[in-house]
């Protein structure tokens, strides 16, 4: 039971870092009815530049640190976001499906390799950002960072529902998602929404590639890649374009990796150990395309011609 426990934390705290980079995905779908595959590596670089903000700020008490290297990460980010999608995407809306799905996985071979070329292939030690205190539940360990990853990012994610519902911004985005010809028609500037979008997806993106790192110890330029996938992997399981979805989906992914690292190798006598714990992610990949593609929510946005 004690292990029953601790890996359900540990699925909670990996669980919560998918569903903010879930949340990007689903967010640009849900208006645009495009995968950004790009969205993985714009954790990378939020990683990375928070890495060596904190670096550079060493000096500096963590609570001044921390959050300034959290705002020139989430500003990069957001600058990167913008980039994308004006110069990547924007000119391809109206060329078949298969040209912008090509080009987002061209923008982040791009964008790996640039992040190769400006932080080097080594990996680099990640500095604590919060004293390496524990705390006992139920015969189980949390750490004190571990709380706050899942505190910022519930936050975080009641913060987006907030905006998306109750909010001038969110009232457009929702138009567009639904009819973005009627949006327009009605007075809403597409072009500003669309961009919106990828800067909100992209400061989130930030968020969690600096908890993820911070979780690990470690970042590397390579490091969005597969977890891109799997948040793309929550997005799908919780039912892509929709935000409660994304947040579902990445929660319930986190644990079901979790619990699969830590039982696979009673269940296989030994043969798989602990650190094949990727290969349930596309497990649960395939059986959600297999058995429910819509998702456990399902999709609410409408199908475009």
């Amino acid at each position: 039971m004690d292990i029953f426990i601790q890996q359900i934390i540990n699925g909670l705290v990996l669980g919560s870092i998918y569903a903010l980079v879930a949340l990007g995905y689903t967010m640009v779908y849900g208006i645009m009815g495009l995968i950004n595959f790009a969205h993985g590596e714009v954790v990378m670089i939020g990683a990375m530049v928070a890495l060596f903000t904190l670096r550079a700020l060493s000096g500096l008490p963590a609570l001044l640190s921390v959050p300034l290297a959290l705002a020139a990460a989430a500003a990069v980010c957001m600058a990167v976001g913008f980039a994308i999608e004006r110069i990547a995407y924007r000119p391809l809306r109206r060329a078949p499906k298969l040209a912008p799905l090509i080009t987002a996985i061209g923008v982040s071979i791009i964008l790996q390799h640039v992040a190769m070329l400006v932080w080097g292939r080594s990996y680099h030690a990640f500095p604590p950002v919060l004293p390496a205190s524990a705390h006992e539940i139920l015969g189980a360990t949390i750490t004190s960072l571990q709380i706050a990853i899942i505190a910022v990012a519930a936050l975080m994610m009641a913060g987006l529902t907030l905006l998306v519902q109750r909010t001038r911004l969110g009232r457009a985005m929702r138009a567009t998602s639904e009819n973005p010809p009627i949006a327009q028609l009605m007075g809403v500037n597409i072009n500003q929404v669309i961009s919106a979008t990828f800067v909100i997806g992209s400061a989130l993106a930030a968020v969690a590639g600096l908890m993820v790192s911070a979780n690990y110890s470690i970042a590397h330029y390579y490091m969005g890649f597969m977890l891109g996938l799997k948040a793309f992997t929550a997005a799908v399981l919780g039912g892509i374009g929709n935000l409660a979805g994304a947040m579902l989906g990445g929660i319930l992914l986190g644990i079901i990796e979790a619990l699969g690292a830590g039982y696979i190798g009673d269940l296989t006598g030994g043969f798989l150990g602990s650190h094949y714990q990727d290969i349930f992610a596309f497990f649960v990949l395939i059986g959600v395309l297999v058995f429910r593609p819509s998702g456990l929510i399902g999709e609410r946005v409408a199908e475009r011609a």
